[in-house]
């Protein structure tokens, strides 16, 4: 398999998943009061989103790199 296939398909399955998902959520714990023993946190969630213009680029690359090694053989 040529590395423009390979790169092709990881690119199609990052568009696909960036369309599916919408963006990529994470969790951090923020602490709020530190005395000592005494620890005081709580859990946020954030989220980073994906551009749907991002997904149709990194799709239609991924296509067009897939169609490009399937040619070169």
């Amino acid at each position: 398999m040529k590395a423009a296939t390979l790169v092709g398909i990881v690119l199609i399955i990052l568009g696909i998943a960036g369309f599916a998902l919408g963006g990529v959520s994470f969790t951090h714990e923020k602490k709020d009061v530190d005395l000592g023993p005494l620890q005081v946190s709580h859990k946020q969630t954030s989220t980073l989103p994906i551009s749907p213009i991002l997904s149709v680029v990194a799709l239609v690359a991924g296509v067009g790199l897939v169609v490009v090694g399937a040619r070169g053989k």
